[in-house]
Order: structure tokens, then C-alpha cells, then sequence
């Protein structure tokens, strides 16, 4: 669980944040804040600008128009004094198969001219940070993908940041790996007091770590609160959020309940269940009725809590179900309806 903090010092301050490649803008008049030792996340599909957004922050672009400070410092006019404060774990992991751990960790070490003697003790400290020690004599490209993102954190750690910009950094994990990485990231956050912005279309990642979300969709960042507050927008007072199992599901119940006077959205989250987000205190038995109509055969209902996903949806209309990954992995879900639905 999220430990509730309170933050104060902004220390990263993002305005009308504009990058065009051509005529595309990759992203549109954006503007936030970060404060000191938050987690700060930006969720969105591929290609909505959160990666973008993020070379803009760590000095690797130059925005089309507007302005970033970090520390007090302007990326584009005092983009040294900025790469002092920041580390960064880009999508993709940066390592040296051949070489070992150590090795590779010395070589990324040198680059920052950091004695030989300081770089030793750092990189003990720092395996050890991430129970990689009994593994420092051992070549990195026999190490499995989740030790190899452990690894690529610890480089992006090599010159004491006080901000840690993280690209998808459970992309491609497994559950376990996913989940050693979340408590890496969140022990960073809580004990060593580095502040953490992370880019990710993983609901789960943004939903357990980051004190603050700016979902971004098309360029823009279209709401900006904590997950409860956002997940407050989907949950009002007249609006609920139904699961129902039907033995029987097909697409003529699907249709059925989506034409329910009470019902503004509805998705498919396997071959007999469906998330239906819903209002009115007539809603449950509305639905009930247009199963039982059309010949479903309900085997089970209950109201639940809103997920992040449920405000994606609420917010833009589509899922956030895009990468290849997903795509191989997770069937995709069949979506009726749409948010702005008027009634």
C-alpha cells in the first residue's frame, strides 16, 4: 500500500509543454509540477507522449515550446546543472552482456569521473541495495530480464541523483520481477528520499507507487490527482461499477445490456464476464432484466471498487491496451459504448 505523505517543495516545473516533430505534436501545451520525494506517474498508451515528456525532462530533447526547471535549473540553458540532479532508466536496458556486473557498473561509473576507491565502495553498497552481491563476478547476459532491470536502475543510481526518472520499468517483467522492481523503486522513494517519475501504461505500477498520476491521451494530459481522487470521478454518487457472469454470454446480450437506459459503458474482461459501469439506483435491476430478456443465464453480480482503468475509460473512451506485449499476452476485451454517451 501507498504510504500518505505530504510534499511541498516543488522541485520539477513543467509549463506549457510543447513538442512538434513536423506538423505532429508529440506533446501538447503539457503543464505540471512535481514536488520533492514524491512518486509522480505519467499513464498512458504508447504513443500518448509520456516518453517524450520524459526525454524533455532529462535533457536528451529540447521542447518545441515552453519551459522546464529542475532544481531551479532550466533544461535547455543550464542542461549540465540538471544531468547532476538526475539519474535516468530508460526503456531500454542499457548493459554490456559480456562484461560482469561489477565491470559494467565500473564502466558507467568512470563516466561520471567518480574516484576509483568511492566507485567501489558505491557499487558494494549499491548490489547490495538490490541483493545482486553474490552475482557481481557474473557476466550480465546470463542474468534474467528482472535482474537485468535491477541492474540498469543501479546504473542510473551510480552518481547520487535526487530525482530518478524511470521509462516503463516493469515493462516485459513477470509478476515476481514486477514486483521486486515496485519495492526497489518504493524503498529508493521512502529511505534514500530520491524523487521518482515514472512513465508507464501499467495500471498496477501507477496505482501502488506514485503519490500523484497524470493520465496523458493524444498528447495532452487530460486529468492530474492522486489514484483515489481519480478513481472518485468514476465512483460518484450515482455511479456504479457492476461485474456479471453470464454462463451463456454472447454478443446479443452484450447489446442488450449496453442498451440499458442506466448503463454508460460496457467491456468484456474474459468469455463470460463483463464490467459494467453504470447509474441510477434503478441500474442493477435494468441489468438483471436485459440479461434474463436476451437468455443469459447469470451466475453471479456484484458492485466493485473503480480501478484506474475504469477512469482511463471513463476519461478517454478506449482502454489503455496497446503494446505488443499486451497484445500477445492478454486477449484483447471487447468494448461497447463510450464515456461521453449522452443520456
Amino acid at each position: 500500500m501507498k504510504e500518505e505523505r505530504q510534499f511541498d517543495k516543488t522541485i520539477i516545473s513543467v509549463q506549457n509543454l510543447t513538442k512538434k516533430f513536423g506538423d505532429f505534436a508529440a506533446v501538447d501545451n503539457v503543464s505540471f509540477d512535481v514536488k520533492a520525494g514524491e512518486i509522480f506517474g505519467l499513464l498512458g498508451p504508447n504513443g500518448a507522449g509520456k516518453s517524450t515528456t520524459l526525454r524533455i525532462l532529462s535533457t536528451l530533447a529540447q521542447p518545441t515550446k515552453g519551459t522546464v526547471t529542475i532544481g531551479g535549473y532550466d533544461t535547455v540553458k543550464q542542461d549540465t546543472e540538471v544531468r547532476k540532479l538526475i539519474g535516468l532508466v530508460s526503456e531500454k536496458m542499457i548493459m554490456y552482456n559480456f562484461l560482469t556486473a561489477r565491470e559494467n557498473l565500473m564502466f558507467f561509473g568512470s563516466l561520471y569521473k567518480i574516484p576509483k576507491d568511492e566507485l567501489n565502495k558505491k557499487i558494494d553498497e549499491l548490489l547490495e541495495l538490490v541483493r545482486l552481491t553474490k552475482w557481481k563476478n557474473t557476466q550480465v547476459g546470463t542474468f534474467s530480464t528482472g535482474m537485468r532491470q535491477r541492474m540498469n536502475v543501479v546504473r542510473a543510481l551510480l552518481n547520487t541523483p535526487e530525482i530518478l526518472f524511470l521509462d516503463e520499468p516493469t515493462l516485459g517483467l513477470d509478476p515476481q520481477s514486477s514486483v521486486e522492481i515496485r519495492e526497489f523503486i518504493r524503498k529508493l522513494n521512502q529511505e534514500k528520499g530520491i524523487t521518482v517519475i515514472i512513465t508507464t501504461h501499467m495500471m498496477v505500477d501507477a496505482d501502488l507507487l506514485c503519490s500523484r498520476i497524470g493520465i496523458m491521451d493524444h498528447a495532452k494530459i487530460v486529468a492530474l490527482d492522486t489514484s483515489e481522487n481519480l478513481k472518485k470521478t468514476v465512483s460518484g454518487e450515482d455511479k456504479n461499477i457492476i461485474k456479471i457472469k453470464v454462463g451463456n454470454l454472447s454478443p446479443k446480450i452484450i447489446q442488450s445490456v449496453e442498451a440499458c437506459e442506466s448503463v454508460d459503458n460496457v467491456f468484456q474482461e474474459d468469455p463470460a464476464q463483463l464490467r459494467v459501469i453504470c447509474h441510477g439506483d434503478d441500474a442493477f435491476d435494468g441489468i438483471v432484466d436485459s440479461v434474463r430478456v436476451s437468455g443469459g443465464k447469470i451466475i453471479s453480480m456484484e458492485n466493485t471498487q473503480p480501478t484506474l482503468e475504469d477512469v482511463f475509460i471513463h476519461i478517454t473512451g478506449h482502454e489503455v491496451r496497446d503494446s505488443v506485449d499486451q497484445r500477445v499476452l492478454v486477449p484483447p476485451r471487447r468494448h461497447f459504448g463510450a464515456s461521453s454517451r449522452s443520456r
